[in-house]
């Protein structure tokens, strides 16, 4: 795949990806969940291949100690979460512009999920992030 791109809803908030992106994880934690209103599909990238433009709107919000949480100060788009390691960032796959041409790997902490729904896809399901490598490249 070549470079990817994304944005914000409004476009303030601009990114391009220079490297590999990480399969789809579909993380169910309440801090997931109550930032984007459902569950998170997020890919991932190095850090180093990240480009953002536009960051003049771009908020980082610190949602945990051992993470932040990055949005657009303009129309409140759900875009990263960026480990205070730094070493990668999860890229909210839904803001990606297409064809993102990536494929759901995994189900996280299924344990928090709400009740109104089901996860009937087939891929594996894991308590808590079990043993699957958030990392990318």
């Amino acid at each position: 795949m070549a470079d990817a791109t994304g944005s914000c809803l409004c476009g303030a908030v601009r990114y391009t990806v220079s490297g590999p992106l990480r399969p789809v994880i579909y993380c169910h934690c309440e801090q997931c969940r109550r930032t984007s209103g459902h569950h998170v599909a997020a890919t991932a990238c190095r850090s180093d291949e990240l480009d953002i433009s536009g960051d003049g709107s771009l908020t980082w919000y610190r949602s945990s100690q051992a993470a932040e949480r990055g949005f657009c100060g303009r129309c409140g788009g759900n875009l990263f979460y960026r480990p205070v390691s730094r070493e990668y960032v999860s890229i909210m796959a839904g803001t990606l512009d297409q064809a993102t041409e990536l494929v759901a790997e995994a189900h996280i902490f299924v344990d928090s999920k709400s009740d109104y729904y089901t996860i009937g896809d087939g891929l594996p399901q894991h308590e808590g992030r079990g043993d699957v490598d958030l990392t990318a490249g």
